[in-house]
Formats: C-alpha cells, structure tokens, sequence
C-alpha cells in the first residue's frame, strides 16, 4: 500500500483540476488533501471536501483552520468530520502569521484531540516575504506534543529548514511524525533528510509526500528507490533499502487513525 500523505488541489501559487489530481494520483492507493489558505478556511475546506466525498475511499481531506479567527468549537469539527468527510486538520502557522502555542491553538488542540482528528503542521518553503520564519520552527510543537499526548501530529516537509529539530521531536514524542515530502530536484537534500533520520533511528516515524501538484508521486516514489544508486560509485554512506521501502509503504492512514 502507498499513501501520499501531502497534496493538494489549490494553494498559493498552484492549482490543479480535480481530475487532474485523481489521475495523477493513480499509482498510489490513497491520498491525503491539504486544504490551503489561498482563500478563506470556509471556501478551502468546502471545495476540498466536495472532490474528497466525491472520491472517499480514495480521498482523504484535512480541513485548513487558523485557530486565532476560525471556529474551533467541537461542534463545528464534528460537523467538518462527521457531514463534509475531512478526517483531519492542517495549519500553516508561518503564512498566517500566528504562534501554533497561541492560547485559541490550545484551545483548538484539545478539540481535536477529544475527536482523534490529527493535526498537520504545513510550515515549509517556500516562504512569502511576510511569513513569519520563527512559527515554522519545530521545536515550538514541543509544548503542544507535551500537553496533547494522544494528539497525532505531522510535521510537514521535515520542517525545512530546521529539520534537525523535526528529528528531535520524532525521536522525543511517540505521537509526532515527518512528512517527507521528496522535492524531485533537490535530490541531493532528500538524501541528506533521509540520512540523518536513518542514524536518529526515526524511519519508522516518516509518511511518504509528494507534494502533489508541485510532484508527481509517481516520481517521488522513483526517486527514493533510486537515490541509492547515485551513490555506487562514491564512499558516501548508503540508507538500507528496505528502510526507504519502509516509508514508502507505510500505513499512514492505520497509524493516524483515518478510515474512509
């Protein structure tokens, strides 16, 4: 079983028909659908769930929420999972220009937390010129991994730049993991990644993205086979196989606790 476990069907500079996105997505066995904040959460998270209820068994939709304006009452996220079908919820701390341990995100953490909805933080590159670089550091999830232990957290993209602290989170927290999302033309960074998550002994806490539409899974799933090879004819030191064959492989959705 594959499963991409970072795409979307619209964000800030790219957007992708439906169809589009279906077909693309034809080699893996599921997905998971980022609502963006390119429009409002109410827009984002409708449109999302409208293409994901289309396709449930297929589709699964986290819904886009910036816990300083947004509704966070239990009320309104069961509704958001029980009738529009978004399994999860997803943040972008940095582009939104909010702490992720502000009072109203504590607030929001114990809401999903009490409905086992899981939590994506997507704080990555590229960054706009008034994001706010400090919000994206990981380690500022450690109060929020310390006060909600049963809360499923994803870090997305590793946390680039800082993904020495991804690594310490996913080492400290049982229910922290990465997402690692292969940019296809930035080989030499994803082996990196890969490396230092190998000798942290954290594999085994990493979900395969594609980042989709920017990558196709497809390739993404080419390139960690493959990287290896790049390697053959260097002393640099090799990641096992069947480790990357891990990530790749990996229930995310059993271990998130999402079912169609």
């Amino acid at each position: 079983m594959i499963i991409d476990c970072h795409t979307h069907i619209s964000c800030p500079g790219c957007e992708i028909k439906p169809e589009d996105h279906f077909a693309a997505a034809e080699p893996v066995d599921a997905c998971i659908v980022l609502a963006s904040p390119d429009q409002s959460s109410k827009q984002s998270n409708e449109l999302v769930s409208k293409y994901v209820t289309k396709h449930s068994k297929k589709m699964f939709g986290f819904a886009v929420v910036n816990p300083v304006t947004d509704d966070i009452s239990k009320r309104y996220w069961l509704s958001a999972k029980e009738d529009m079908g978004l399994k999860g919820a997803v943040l972008y701390c940095s582009g939104q220009a909010f702490h992720p341990a502000h009072s109203r995100a504590l607030q929001f953490y114990e809401v999903a937390q009490s409905l086992k909805i899981p939590v994506f933080f997507h704080n990555a590159p590229p960054f706009t010129a008034d994001a706010v670089l400090e919000y994206a550091r990981p380690s500022l999830l450690d109060e929020i991994a310390r006060q909600f232990a049963d809360l499923k957290i994803i870090i997305g993209s590793m946390g680039l730049p800082f993904v020495n602290e991804t690594l310490c989170m996913l080492a400290r927290h049982e229910n922290v993991f990465g997402d690692l999302t292969v940019n296809t033309q930035k080989v030499w960074e994803i082996y990196n990644t890969i490396l230092a998550a190998h000798e942290a002994k954290v594999m085994h806490k990493l979900f395969f993205g594609s980042g989709l539409p920017f990558n196709k899974p497809q390739t993404c799933v080419e390139t960690l086979l493959g990287f290896n090879k790049l390697l053959a004819d260097t002393n640099l030191p090799t990641v096992p196989r069947e480790s990357i064959r891990g990530i790749i492989e990996r229930d995310t959705l059993q271990i998130l606790g999402i079912s169609p």
